[in-house]
């Protein structure tokens, strides 16, 4: 395991040595930055992971608080060399008055897939749903993974970087058939040009 930590406060430090301790080999790498815990695990080991920070003393991550896809496909202008999807969780102990994030690659980028984590916390059922809509990332075990916050029939996975910003297709009322319809969309893409400021010394600039 990998630790990257900065200087840090007691409480951190004491966060750090009770995950560091209880995941031992299942955590691959733990950073300390702007005054947070980032613990990355493998896929292997995502699930049973998340079972020991909930339970282990000096962890006690009883809540799931957030749960989100991320796609690094065009992270730092594309230089990013790394799996394309990952998974983050953010986890708070009301116990013992401290959070950390958990991140996970996914190890397929054509088919990105993890486990579910509702066995450990239940709340992770909405956002492993609304990750799946919006990433397309399947989480294994998911009693219901359906599609959360789009349209029925909707075609993509409008979080993922090559999206297109117009969508697929467009739906309207079709008035002949007296019901909405789908179709291609019609929308011609823009090019965004940069304001150029053309007159000179503009603004009392040589």
């Amino acid at each position: 395991m990998q630790s990257h930590l900065a200087a840090v406060t007691p409480a951190l430090e004491a966060t750090v040595q009770a995950v560091t301790a209880a995941l031992g080999d299942k955590a691959r790498r733990i950073d300390v930055k702007h005054d947070e815990v980032t613990v990355i695990v493998s896929a292997q080991n995502y699930l049973e992971a998340a079972r020991v920070l909930k339970e282990a003393p000096g962890c006690q991550f009883e809540q799931l608080i957030d749960l989100c896809g991320v796609d690094y496909s065009e992270y730092r202008m594309g230089e990013w060399d790394g799996l394309r999807y990952a998974v983050v969780v953010h986890l708070l102990s009301v116990s013992l008055n401290q959070r950390v994030r958990m991140r996970v690659f996914c190890p397929d980028d054509d088919l990105p897939a993890v486990d579910s984590l509702t066995s450990v916390w239940s709340g992770a059922n909405w956002f492993e749903r609304e990750a799946f809509d919006l990433f397309g990332i399947v989480f294994e075990g998911h009693a219901d993974l359906r599609r959360l916050l789009t349209d029925y029939g909707f075609i993509g996975h409008p979080f993922r970087k090559d999206f297109p910003v117009s969508g697929h297709v467009e739906m309207r009322y079709d008035p002949e058939k007296k019901r909405v319809i789908y179709q291609p969309v019609s929308i011609e893409p823009r090019e965004i040009t940069p304001r150029i400021i053309r007159e000179e010394k503009y603004g009392g600039l040589q």
